[in-house]
């Protein structure tokens, strides 16, 4: 799959011209999950070389076990079955979920946005294509060419088995799914991550961090929505300023609590409200916390619990703030932008996971497995 996509290179940029072409949305995040460029393709086959080079996650002994009666019994990881994603936009999923999937012993159906059917139906023709040339069934990756209609049907009353269904994309989707789904279903949810600087953050670090985080990709998951500052910090107010700065000189729009409104003039919150939610645009609000403790609760409470970083010099401050922030992924001095299977060193991923059950973050080829029990015994009963 990773030499057919660099050999069909060309063509894949010019079917997704089509549909960017077709696109005639507002929504700029959207476009930006669209686009297959050459930059995207790269990070495709480099996905799949990294899957490639992965060991085989099934069969791999948990538990083992000598009973008292003589029976051996042994865990062993298993393949789930057939796996449904719901996505929206992104033709890079359909290499990376294809790939996890298969290589994991599962079958994977494909039910992309219309958006990006083109682009989708090309490179299930190269999974296609691949899977022949090593005379594999065709079988193991599907395309679902549904529209919303058909797919609540199928939801609802799958027409083949369906063991596991991972929802990828925004609020709406997700909540479309948990609605109409019958089997199991892993929760791709929200980002709305946060960066709070503690009263001793380095200040360069931080200020990169939060740009980083916020302006060099919008439509992720993973982008920065929400700063906290240390009313601890000395001269924490001109710290804002230099923020809020930045960020507008890069069309950031700035929105502050009341205490950062104060100290830059930037408009202040409507409502408590905006703090749930996720902007995927050039959008940010920043506010203030008194102690890290205020910080940790206002994460809990108004975060997607994707992803949340504390920038600060204390080691066992950020210890603590990292064991008590409920996230999938915690950083100290490092940008919420890496929470990512590849950046993870998995080969990409499936879905980024925001459920605790049973796989949480990043969910790459080696978390794609369930489990089975292998009991072996000469006529015990019991």
């Amino acid at each position: 799959m990773a030499e057919l996509l660099e050999e069909e290179r060309a063509n894949l940029k010019t079917v997704n011209q089509q549909d960017l072409n077709n696109y005639s949305g507002d929504d700029l995040a959207m476009e930006k999950r669209l686009l297959v460029d050459d930059a995207k393709i790269d990070g495709m086959i480099l996905s799949m070389q990294q899957l490639a080079s992965q060991e085989d996650p099934v069969g791999v002994e948990r538990f083992n076990f000598d009973h008292d009666n003589g029976m051996k019994v042994i865990n062993k990881t298993a393949a789930f079955g057939t796996i449904m994603i719901i996505y929206e936009s992104r033709p890079d999923v359909t290499v990376e979920a294809g790939g996890i999937a298969f290589k994991s012993g599962n079958k994977i159906l494909l039910k992309g946005g219309k958006e990006s059917l083109q682009s989708n139906l090309k490179i299930v023709e190269l999974w296609h294509q691949a899977l022949k040339e090593n005379n594999i069934a065709t079988a193991w990756v599907e395309y679902l060419n549904y529209n919303r209609e058909e797919t609540q049907a199928f939801l609802e009353k799958p027409t083949q088995k369906v063991d596991l269904i991972v929802p990828r994309g925004g609020e709406n989707l997700i909540a479309f799914v948990k609605k109409h789904a019958t089997c199991p279903v892993i929760i791709s949810g929200r980002g709305n991550n946060f960066v709070y600087v503690n009263a001793e953050a380095d200040l360069d670090q931080a200020l990169a961090i939060i740009i980083n985080g916020k302006t060099s990709n919008i439509s992720v998951c993973n982008a920065l929505d929400k700063v906290l500052i240390d009313t601890n910090l000395k001269n924490w107010e001109a710290f804002a300023a230099t923020i809020v700065q930045e960020l507008q000189q890069r069309n950031v729009t700035v929105l502050g609590d009341e205490k950062i409104s104060r100290a830059t003039n930037v408009p202040q919150i409507e409502s408590d409200l905006i703090w749930y939610e996720e902007f995927l645009d050039y959008k940010i609000v920043i506010g203030t916390t008194n102690s890290d403790q205020e910080a940790i609760d206002k994460i809990n409470k108004y975060c997607g619990g994707h992803s949340a970083s504390i920038i600060t010099k204390n080691d066992a401050i950020a210890q603590e703030f990292m064991e008590n922030v409920d996230t999938a992924a915690v950083y100290q001095n490092a940008s919420t932008r890496f929470t990512d299977g590849g950046q993870f060193g998995l080969g990409g991923e499936l879905a980024i996971s925001t459920d605790k059950l049973h796989q949480r973050g990043p969910i790459g080829l080696q978390h794609l497995v369930t489990n089975k029990w292998y009991i072996y015994g000469n006529g015990q009963i019991r």
